[in-house]
Formats: structure tokens, C-alpha cells, sequence
């Protein structure tokens, strides 16, 4: 198992980069895909048309989201941490994702800095 940690920017307030991760018709208008989200602790979530499932675990309004994020079999958890904070214009994003397993490490790291970032960062910039 590895963990990711990263610090990304986007040019939107934390409140809107908020909304645009936890608000189910949000996600839906940057992902392009089904998506079912709730901001109630230990409720079921799916982005990406299922290719990323979990359950939310923590909300902290404008200022942190904290989900478990399924990998089939996997008994450890795999827990990924989203920390908001106002910086100049926009939102800095301190991003830590623990217990990836090995095997899907790359693919995750790939996922999070092109897809689901770089759909974030599109979606701010229109």
C-alpha cells in the first residue's frame, strides 16, 4: 500500500471548489458522468459513471471532505483527505490519499492530476 500526498490550485473560491466536489449536479457538469454524492457522514458516494465508489466519512463546509474510497477486496481502508484553503484568488487544495494498493498506484496518480483535478481546473476556467 502506498499514500499520495498533493498540493493543487484552482481559480475558484473554496466555497465553489466545495459545491463543485460535494454538490451531486455539480460533479455531474464536470465529470460528465452519473454520479451519486450526499454531505451526510457514513453515506454511500459514485463518480465517474462507478469507477470511483466509496463512502463519505466527514464534511467540514468549504474546508474539508474526507471519503473511503473502494478498491474490490482490499481489507485496509483507503482513505482520501481534501483540504481547502483561500489563497489569493482561488483555493489552494492539500490532497492525501492513503492505503492505494501497489498495483494501482500510477493509475491513481495519473486519475487525480488529469481527470479528476484537470476536469476541476477546465470546469473553473469556462
Amino acid at each position: 500500500m502506498k499514500d499520495f500526498k498533493k498540493y493543487y490550485q484552482l481559480n475558484a473560491s473554496a466555497e465553489e471548489v466545495y459545491q463543485a466536489i460535494t454538490n451531486p449536479l455539480s460533479i455531474k457538469i464536470w465529470t460528465d458522468s452519473e454520479t451519486i454524492m450526499s454531505t451526510v457522514p457514513d453515506s454511500e458516494f459514485s463518480m465517474f459513471d462507478g469507477e470511483i465508489s466509496g463512502r463519505n466519512l466527514e464534511f467540514e463546509e468549504n474546508k474539508k471532505l474526507v471519503q473511503e474510497w473502494y478498491f474490490g477486496d482490499t481489507d485496509t481502508p483507503s482513505i482520501v483527505t481534501i483540504k481547502l484553503f483561500p489563497k489569493n484568488e482561488g483555493t489552494s487544495i492539500h490532497l492525501v490519499h492513503t492505503n492505494i494498493p501497489d498495483d494501482a498506484y500510477d493509475e491513481m496518480i495519473e486519475g487525480w492530476d488529469e481527470v479528476y483535478f484537470g476536469q476541476l481546473e477546465e470546469f473553473f476556467s469556462e
